[in-house]
């Protein structure tokens, strides 16, 4: 392998592992508080992509401007969808054995996707609010793009990060995650907090959405599933549960798809790539790299 070719994939599995890690947070953030698998999670990054492309269709505007409100819509519906979710689809089932919830969760991905795919079945393309430029970096080239996705999961992350490390309900999360009866004993409004962290996560998936629709340029009623597999597999890479895990799996994974496409005869191999990877850090690691072995309540 030439290091141009090293260089080209390297900012290819930076721009797909922002994606994954940002999708990956939702899933994290979910388990953290609430200890399950919100599997219909890769249909909120779906539906994040479908209101850009809403957006950009209705409000054919171009510019900085355009992609803000891109943003800020699709994180804003989408993120109130995912409380509503929550509310719908898993605050009956709180007290409920931890399999109910998660079968829910695949019920509601299901309901989901073929909701989208009765409006629009086909393939839609996303419109492209700027132009997007090329620059050389050494012996590749790298796009707008290609820097605007990874500039911005990187920020979206630290931002998050900050959040829940400095900010007083940032605490209270964190708390409610720990224990939540305690916390509610204690005055911590665990509604809320439980509401807010589906907020934060189907906003963060709804940002992913918006930026795999910028840089593969189109939307898809099932375009969630394989990157909701793959994020689901960063979480758990990188320690379920574990914001920074959550970071460094999306990142780690899509590294060694990029990598794997380069190394392997097969293009299609790469899935086997990184899947084989997550096998030998689970038998060598099963909470993950950065997770930890803790005791299980009952």
């Amino acid at each position: 392998m030439t290091a141009a070719l090293l260089l080209e994939q390297l900012i290819n599995g930076l721009t797909l592992g922002g994606i994954y890690a940002l999708v990956a947070l939702g899933y994290t953030l979910v388990y953290g508080v609430l200890r399950m698998i919100n599997f219909a999670h890769s249909e909120l990054f779906m539906g994040g992509a479908v209101v850009g492309w809403a957006v950009l269709t209705v409000f054919p505007v171009h510019g900085v401007g355009a992609v803000a409100l891109t943003f800020v819509t699709a994180m804003a519906v989408v993120g109130g969808f995912a409380v509503l979710l929550d509310r719908v689809a898993y605050a009956p089932l709180r007290r409920a054995p931890r399999l109910m919830p998660l079968i829910s969760a695949i019920g509601a991905s299901l309901v989901l996707q073929n909701a989208v795919f009765l409006w629009r079945d086909n393939q839609l393309p996303f419109p492209s609010p700027v132009s997007v430029r090329t620059h050389a970096l050494g012996p590749v080239t790298v796009t707008d793009i290609q820097i605007f996705i990874i500039a911005t999961s990187v920020a979206l992350m630290a931002l998050l990060t900050v959040f829940i490390q400095k900010t007083r309900m940032g605490k209270a999360l964190r708390a409610v995650s720990q224990d939540a009866a305690t916390a509610e004993l204690m005055g911590i409004p665990v509604s809320r907090l439980i509401a807010l962290t589906f907020f934060i996560g189907g906003a963060l998936g709804a940002a992913a959405g918006v930026l795999n629709g910028l840089y593969y340029g189109s939307v898809k009623y099932n375009m969630g599933f394989v990157p909701g597999v793959k994020a689901f597999t960063a979480a758990v890479l990188g320690g379920i549960g574990n914001v920074p895990g959550a970071m460094l799996g999306g990142f780690l994974l899509g590294l060694v798809e990029a990598l794997g496409v380069a190394f392997l005869p097969e293009p299609a191999w790469k899935d086997v790539f990184a899947f084989g990877l997550l096998i030998l850090v689970l038998v060598v690691r099963p909470a993950g790299l950065l997770g930890e072995n803790v005791a299980e309540k009952v």
